[in-house]
C-alpha cells in the first residue's frame, strides 16, 4: 500500500470516527419518556362512562340482530316443514320471503357493527375527544419538557424495560385535572 492510499485510508476512519461520535452525541442529547394510556384512561371517569354507554349499545343491537337471524332461522325451519305440501309458486314466494327476511338482517347487522357502523359512530363521538386531550396534553408536557420521544407502553411498542422516573403517566393525568386511583412510586 502506498503512502496515498494509506492516507486516504486514515482520513476515512476518521471521517467515520467523528460521524459516530457525533451521532452518539445527538442520541444522547435526546430525551425519552413513556404513558400507559391504558392507566390514563382507567382514571379518567368520562372514559369509564363512555365505555359502559357503548357496551350498552352493543348489546341492545346485538339482541336485535340475533332477534332478527332468529326469525329467519325460524321461517326456515316452518319452510322445510311444510315446503313438499306446498305448490311450486308457493315454495318460490316462501323462499324469497326468508332470502330478503335474512338480507334484512344482516343490512342491520352492517348498520350497527359494519365498519362505518353506528357502534364506530358512537366510539367516535365519546371516546375520540377524550383521547385527543390525552394526546394533546402529553405533547404539550413533551414540549414543555424537550422530549424527543413519548412512548405508549399500553400499545403495540415492546418495551423490555422501563425506569418508572421516566413514566409520566400521572402528570398527563395531573394536567387533564383528574386524580389517580392509584399513584405510580417514581
Amino acid at each position: 500500500m502506498n503512502t496515498t492510499t494509506k492516507i486516504k485510508s486514515f482520513k476515512s476512519i476518521f471521517m467515520l470516527a467523528i460521524v459516530f461520535m457525533l451521532a452518539a452525541t445527538s442520541a444522547s442529547a435526546q430525551k425519552f419518556a413513556f404513558v400507559d394510556t391504558d392507566y390514563i384512561l382507567q382514571n379518567i371517569p368520562e372514559y369509564t362512562d363512555a365505555q359502559a354507554q357503548i357496551e350498552d349499545l352493543s348489546k341492545e343491537w346485538q339482541q336485535e340482530v340475533e332477534a332478527n337471524f332468529s326469525e329467519v332461522e325460524k321461517m326456515y325451519k316452518e319452510y322445510q316443514a311444510e315446503a313438499v305440501l306446498l305448490p311450486e309458486e308457493m315454495k318460490q314466494k316462501k323462499e324469497d320471503e326468508i332470502i330478503a327476511a335474512e338480507k334484512q338482517a344482516k343490512q342491520m347487522q352492517r348498520k350497527y357493527f359494519g365498519a362505518d357502523g353506528d357502534l364506530f359512530k358512537k366510539r367516535e363521538e365519546l371516546i375520540k375527544p377524550i383521547q385527543d386531550r390525552i394526546f394533546s396534553t402529553i405533547e404539550e408536557l413533551a414540549t414543555s419538557r424537550n422530549l424527543g420521544i413519548v412512548f405508549d407502553k399500553a400499545g403495540s411498542v415492546t418495551m423490555l424495560y422501563a425506569n418508572i422516573k421516566y413514566d409520566i403517566s400521572d402528570d398527563v393525568l395531573d394536567e387533564l385535572g383528574y386524580s389517580f386511583n392509584t399513584r405510580r412510586n417514581k
